[in-house]
């Protein structure tokens, strides 16, 4: 298998670890000598721990060089190769030995063991991996070792029952008895010469006496004719009496003092050969007193020596035969001491090479899971001797650097993006147009602030909805755009929220290269300010107009009808009352056209206002009090504040306002109770004035038929009125003296009655202090301040006009 499948096999059967940090430190198996498996940035110092990480294999090392040349020593020596002499002691000893260092290799190998089954318990990085190369090789020692043991034990078995068999017994035996009968037979030769020259010897004792010189001659001829090399006549003290030798310079050796005593008694002793290659007998001589024969005779060397080797090899060869189970049991313990450090020390190798394998693989993949949380500035540690997994570790850490580098470029750009982004939306949420962002799916992917406040949205509400559900007015506006595939289009839309009408000028933008659009962007400006402005400018040059036009001939025409009532009155007689009801309405109707037309000049030259101080209570009092006179069917109250709230005003345009408010207040009280005659006399009208902070405000609260609820904010415009008879300049009256004082106008229900709402409430916010004039007359050129969207509230839906 190739190495980056390897690694990529490895990490993706490493298991995530759950440390209580994201960069926690590898756990390393005892004795693991390999490559430290620590990862760390660039330029960091190797781990000083790596010493102590390398006593275990320095231990591990000097135990298996010692127990080999122990094993060695031990048989060298239980073979006879060396001086040293295989006693008990010795075997026993280098035995006790061997079995301590085999102890010494197993707990070392215990603790690397242990090491590998904590680091697999604990899941470290390539701890699996580790485990089953170590049990590879301790497969791979140990089968092997396991057979030859046996077929040791079986041969040794074997080749002892072949040793000891019993033929080879009889051949050893056979031998022995042979060398036996040989010298046997030259006993009894030199036995039978023996008494037969002890016989003649004593025969000649009369020889002897006569002629004692003859007597050698005697002595030699005797043993000439028995072939006897050397004769001797020795005393019982062994001393030799005469000598009869055909060997020249002989040497004289007596014989043994236990054969000596035998031959006193009369017996012919055979002494065996010793040292030397001759065979002796000694015979005591019954004619002469105390004097024995002792005759030698040579036997062939080299048979004797053979004799002797064969003596002692089978004198050796029954020793190992009553020692059979002991050798059995001694070579047994050397085979297995010699061979357990063999298994052992293949163990280690094993362990070690293992270590060596897995300790750079365990730094990639701790590497890559550090990657894998964001560190990429983890760096492998490279040693030369690792090969391909050096190579590996190498291109390795090139890709870090590579991604490092590459992620610090992207972080880089994405900072860029990011302030990028950020002006964007500094720019998108400081202009007034609404903006939003969609997909070309349609759906929204982005909502600025202007939006949210038009719209009355939040962001989070409105991101991933489909345009066309979250503002159903401009989906066929983004579907023409979709679908014609032009770069813009716009068109007028209204939007109708909670009882208000919005015009927006809506803009749909395409977003792409080429033909394809990857997106667009609708703008929308809130233009109902803009339209209401138009319309009241428009109004307002009709209302001229209309003044210019019509004020001329109504005063002719109701002079000329009083004039037709006084000169033609009395001389009508038939039909006078009709007569009366027609120059009547004419008169009436003219009467009412000239008020209107003085409301339409009134609404077309609104004065510029002259600021003065004014105490706001008396303005609000002398306008209630007219109403308080004219209409007693209504209770009128006051809620005035006890000091005076002075401000910058112009006294007849206020009032003008508040009377106007009055007006409307008692005309919807009026509606109310012709909807509902029940309701007559229960007419009621408050007029408040408060101050809050550097403002004031002025209410009248009605319980009269209140406000609609459509399309309130459109109530201040010119000649938009709810009543019948109504000319709907009143309220736009108000507000444009409401803007020309820099204050604004809030329309809203009245508050609850007996849990429902009753009436309507009409508020004036006017700031209290000094006014610039060029304030007022700039706002009183522009009669179309902005009006702002109606809201709504849990107790009174409310809507506010003014700057």
């Amino acid at each position: 298998m190739r190495l980056r499948s390897v690694f990529q096999s490895l990490r993706k059967a490493a298991k995530p670890k759950t440390p209580g940090h994201p960069h926690e430190a590898m756990i390393q198996p005892p004795g693991d000598t390999g490559s430290s498996d620590r990862v760390s940035p660039p330029g960091a110092q190797r781990d000083p721990a790596s010493s102590r990480r390398r006593l275990p294999f320095t231990l591990g090392l000097i135990t298996m060089v010692v127990s080999l040349c122990s094993g060695l020593a031990t048989y060298v020596i239980l073979t006879g190769l060396t001086p040293i002499v295989p006693t008990h002691l010795v075997v026993v000893g280098v035995l006790l030995i061997n079995l301590v260092l085999v102890l010494a290799m197993v707990m070392i190998i215990a603790w690397q063991v242990t090491g590998l089954w904590l680091a697999r318990r604990r899941q470290v990085a390539g701890a699996q991996l580790h485990v089953r190369i170590v049990s590879l090789f301790s497969v791979i020692a140990v089968l092997p070792a396991i057979l030859l043991a046996v077929f040791a034990s079986i041969s040794l078995d074997r080749g002892l029952d072949h040793w000891f068999s019993v033929r080879t017994k009889s051949i050893i035996q056979n031998s022995i008895d042979v060398a036996t009968a040989y010298l046997q037979e030259h006993g009894q030769v030199i036995r039978a010469d023996t008494v037969g020259m002890a016989k003649d010897i004593d025969e000649a004792v009369e020889l002897v006496k006569s002629q004692p010189q003859g007597f050698g001659n005697f002595l030699t001829a005797q043993a000439a004719i028995r072939a006897l090399p050397i004769a001797y006549l020795i005393d019982g003290d062994g001393k030799v009496l005469a000598t009869a030798a055909s060997v020249p310079d002989f040497p004289y050796r007596a014989p043994p003092k236990e054969a000596m005593d035998l031959a006193k008694k009369g017996q012919v002793i055979v002494i065996a050969p010793g040292q030397t290659s001759m065979v002796g007998a000694i015979k005591s001589l019954q004619n002469f007193d105390d004097t024995f024969l002792y005759v030698i005779r040579p036997v062939n060397a080299r048979v004797l020596q053979q004799l002797r080797e064969t003596r002692a090899n089978v004198a050796e060869y029954q020793l190992l035969e009553q020692r059979r189970a002991g050798v059995q049991v001694a070579f047994g313990l050397m085979y297995v001491t010699i061979a357990l450090t063999l298994l052992l020390s293949a163990i280690w190798i094993g362990m070690w090479f293992a270590n060596r394998l897995v300790a750079p693989i365990r730094q990639l993949m701790g590497a890559a899971q550090q990657i894998s949380e964001g560190n990429l500035a983890v760096e492998v540690a490279v040693d030369p001797a690792d090969g391909d997994l050096a190579v590996l570790g190498s291109t390795f850490n090139t890709m870090t650097s590579e991604l490092r580098s590459q992620r610090d470029e992207l972080v880089g750009a994405n900072t860029a993006l990011d302030e990028r982004r950020r002006f964007m939306e500094a720019v998108l949420s400081g202009v007034t147009a609404g903006v939003v962002g969609v997909d070309p799916d349609g759906t929204i992917t982005l909502v600025n602030r202007s939006a949210e406040t038009l719209l009355k949205v939040k962001e989070a509400d409105f991101r991933g909805q489909p345009l066309s559900k979250a503002v159903p007015e401009f989906g066929p506006l983004l579907k023409r755009a979709q679908k014609q595939g032009r770069r813009l289009v716009t068109d007028q839309i209204a939007l109708r929220r909670a009882g208000s009408e919005r015009n927006f000028a809506v803009r749909v933008t395409s977003e792409g290269v080429g033909q394809e659009a990857q997106g667009y962007v609708v703008t929308f400006d809130d233009m109902t300010e803009l339209v209401s402005a138009q319309r009241i400018t428009a109004w307002a040059d009709v209302a001229r107009r209309i003044a210019h036009e019509i004020k001329n001939p109504l005063t002719p025409i109701q002079l000329s009808a009083e004039r037709i009532r006084r000169k033609y009155g009395d001389s009508i007689t038939k039909d006078r009352e009709v007569f009366d009801q027609c120059t009547d309405t004419i008169i009436r109707q003219v009467s009412d056209i000239g008020r209107m037309v003085d409301e339409f000049s009134a609404f077309a030259r609104m004065p510029k206002p002259v600021m003065e101080h004014h105490d706001i209570r008396e303005i609000v009092r002398e306008a209630v009090f007219l109403f308080q006179v004219s209409r007693p069917e209504i209770v009128f109250e006051l809620d005035l504040p006890d000091k005076p709230v002075v401000t910058l005003s112009d006294r007849r345009l206020l009032t003008q306002a508040v009377t106007n408010l009055v007006k409307n207040a008692s005309e919807a009280i009026d509606s109310a109770v012709e909807a509902d005659p029940a309701r007559a006399g229960t007419g009621h009208i408050v007029a408040k004035v408060c101050t809050k902070g550097d403002r004031m405000q002025i209410t009248v609260i009605d319980n009269g038929c209140g406000l609609p609820k459509e399309n309130r904010e459109r109530l201040v415009e010119p000649y938009m009125t709810t009543r019948a008879k109504g000319t709907g300049l009143g309220l736009a009256i108000v507000q444009r003296i409401t803007e020309q004082h820099g204050g604004t106008l809030h329309l809203a229900d009245a508050p609850r009655r007996n849990g429902k709402i009753e009436g309507a409430s009409v508020r004036m916010d006017l700031p209290i202090g000094e006014r610039d004039d060029a304030r007022a007359g700039e706002t009183m050129s522009e009669p179309g301040a902005p009006i702002h969207a109606p809201e709504a509230a849990e107790e009174e839906e409310e809507v506010t006009h003014g700057v």
